[in-house]
């Protein structure tokens, strides 16, 4: 009996102490990890990507439009979250699903200085669909193994320290 309550308090001191050091506003992080098939979208060049093909990799998914505010916001602490060395397994993409063409997407970018993320689209707004997206900028994190753990709702400072100590768990 003893054993059995020594063992229940430290997972709930853990648990306690994990959320506790989570202190990153807009995040959900789910109990039951989610798994999509056929995650496509376009590149520049109008060609498909599919996170299928970047398993191995922590990816960002970062949904965005250039009339959001927000998403202005945000995106400069994303680009230098591409770039840090400490989350050398990550790969961002940013994902306009504004119905926007492809020259307001680069003013968007060079507006902000934006040089380490490149601009993809969801033409057909199929992602916005499966992800049940309800606004923008919406994030959804995706472990090595392809499957959602996370998702960011509004905006985040990316490049907080505690967010990537957090990612960096996953990394």
């Amino acid at each position: 009996m003893k054993f059995l309550i020594i063992f229940i308090y430290l997972i709930t001191s853990s648990f306690s102490c994990a959320t506790e050091k989570l202190d990153i506003k807009n995040i959900i992080i789910n109990k039951n990890l989610k798994i999509y098939k056929e995650v496509i979208f376009k590149d520049i060049m109008k060609k498909d990507i599919d996170i299928a093909n970047y398993k191995g990799k922590l990816l960002v998914l970062n949904f965005w439009a250039t009339w959001c505010a927000p998403c202005r916001e945000e995106m400069p602490s994303l680009d230098k979250l591409q770039s840090d060395s400490r989350l050398d397994n990550l790969k961002v993409f940013p994902i306009n699903i504004g119905q926007e063409d492809l020259t307001k997407s680069k003013i968007f970018f060079e507006e902000l200085n934006i040089k380490n993320l490149d601009i993809y689209f969801d033409p057909e707004v199929s992602l916005t669909k499966k992800f049940s997206l309800r606004g923008v900028p919406t994030t959804i994190l995706f472990n090595k193994e392809g499957k959602e753990f996370a998702r960011i709702l509004g905006s985040i400072d990316f490049y907080d320290e505690k967010f990537i100590n957090w990612l960096s768990l996953y990394n």
